[in-house]
C-alpha cells in the first residue's frame, strides 16, 4: 500500500503567534487581506483629508453646487464634517437622535478622530485590534443613520464595511505589507496586547 507524504510547511510560510497573519492562510490570501486592509485604510484617510480641507471629492460644494476647495466647508475653516449628513440625510427610527448630534463638536471630533485613527491603523497595519473595532463601530453607526437602506431592506456598503473590519481584525492582516509584526514585538504592545 502506497502512502502519500504530506510536505512540511516551509519557514517562509511559518508565522509566529505575535505576527497573526491569518493562521492557515496561504501567501496569496495574506496578500489579498493586506490589499483589502490598505484599500480601506486609504479610504478612511482620504475621507479625513477631504473633510479637513474640502478637497472637492465629497466636501467643498456650497449650497449652489459650486466647488470651493479649501473654502468654508473645510473643517479647518469651521465647516462641520457631520452636519450635512446627520441633519439632512438621516432617516428612519434614529432620525431624531442623529439630527440632535448634527454639527456638534462631539460628533465632529469623534468622527474626524475615528477617520484618522482607523485610516492610520489600517494603512500601516498597526493597532489592528482597536482600529478594526473602531472601524466596525463607525460603519454600524453610519448604517444606522439611514434605515432602511436604499437598495436592500438590511444590507448596504456599511454592513459590508463592518464585516470587512471584523475579518481584517481577526486574521492579523497587519502583518503582511504592514508594520504589524514589528509593532507586535514592541515593549508597549507586549505589555498591552490590546494594542496589537
Amino acid at each position: 500500500m502506497a502512502t502519500i507524504a504530506t510536505p512540511l510547511p516551509s519557514t517562509a510560510d511559518h508565522h509566529d503567534e505575535t505576527a497573526g497573519a491569518g493562521a492557515g492562510a496561504g501567501p496569496a490570501a495574506r496578500r489579498a487581506l493586506a490589499a483589502l486592509r490598505i484599500a480601506f485604510g486609504l479610504t478612511f484617510l482620504w475621507a479625513f483629508f477631504d473633510k479637513l480641507l474640502a478637497l472637492g471629492y465629497h466636501t467643498g460644494y456650497n449650497q449652489s453646487g459650486v466647488l470651493d476647495r479649501f473654502g468654508p466647508a473645510a473643517w479647518i475653516h469651521g465647516g462641520s464634517p457631520t452636519e450635512g449628513f446627520l441633519a439632512f440625510g438621516a432617516d428612519g427610527p434614529f432620525k431624531g437622535f442623529w439630527n440632535s448630534l448634527a454639527g456638534t463638536a462631539f460628533a465632529d471630533w469623534a468622527f474626524m478622530l475615528g477617520l484618522l485613527g482607523v485610516g492610520i491603523t489600517l494603512t500601516f497595519g498597526i493597532g489592528m485590534r482597536l482600529g478594526t473595532l473602531a472601524g466596525f463601530v463607525m460603519y454600524v453607526l453610519m448604517w444606522s443613520v439611514v434605515l432602511p437602506p436604499a437598495n436592500n431592506p438590511v444590507l448596504d456598503e456599511h454592513v459590508l464595511g463592518a464585516l470587512s473590519m471584523a475579518v481584517l481584525g481577526l486574521t492579523g492582516a497587519g502583518a503582511t505589507w504592514g508594520l504589524g509584526r514589528a509593532w507586535s514585538r514592541t515593549a508597549l504592545v507586549r505589555r498591552l496586547p490590546v494594542l496589537r
